[in-house]
């Protein structure tokens, strides 16, 4: 098994589900990248009873979830240092903007609310909603992606449409 046929053969999929998860392309490049990364430095430890799409998966979601909380310690970073050094010159913090290819401009605005509520969810029911809505996986695909049993998945999306529903509810769909 060569790295560059791996690439090519999984680079769209990593980078479309990057994609889901942080709505950025230049973030869901980064994270791509990063993943791609890892999945170099332990092909060697791969385990070959496994699938190579459900590994590199479970690897660019890590890297997707590790982004996140890096950027919202850094956002929380900058807003602690902002209170404390009013005035000072120090470095902003960039505001994300949501930068999907796949939303048509009238339809951003509806979907960077879906995409707030989304962003809401704990990691797990994030991951599944995204793997089974956007992804469009079945749930025997996201169970294995996910080291869960079927019924765990189906619970997480019950308890992540519920938790969308309320998130919808309470902001109008505005956020």
């Amino acid at each position: 098994m060569y790295f560059s046929e791996i690439y090519e053969q999984h680079k769209d999929m990593v980078y479309n589900l990057a994609l889901q998860y942080v709505q950025n392309r230049e973030d869901a490049q980064e994270i791509t990248q990063d993943t791609f990364v890892s999945v170099y430095n332990s092909l060697k430890d791969f385990n070959h009873n496994s699938k190579v799409s459900t590994w590199i998966y479970r690897i660019a979601i890590n890297k997707s979830l590790d982004f996140i909380k890096a950027r919202q310690r850094k956002k929380k970073s900058w807003l602690v240092n902002s209170l404390f050094l009013f005035g000072s010159n120090n470095e902003s913090f960039d505001v994300i903007t949501f930068d999907h290819p796949g939303v048509l401009l009238e339809q951003k605005e509806s979907m960077e609310a879906i995409f707030r509520c989304i962003n809401r969810l704990p990691e797990n029911q994030k991951t599944a909603i995204i793997l089974s809505k956007i992804e469009q996986h079945s749930l025997s695909q996201i169970a294995e992606i996910m080291n869960l049993s079927i019924k765990a998945v189906e619970s997480l999306l019950q308890r992540a449409k519920a938790n969308l529903q309320k998130y919808l509810d309470e902001t109008g769909g505005k956020d």
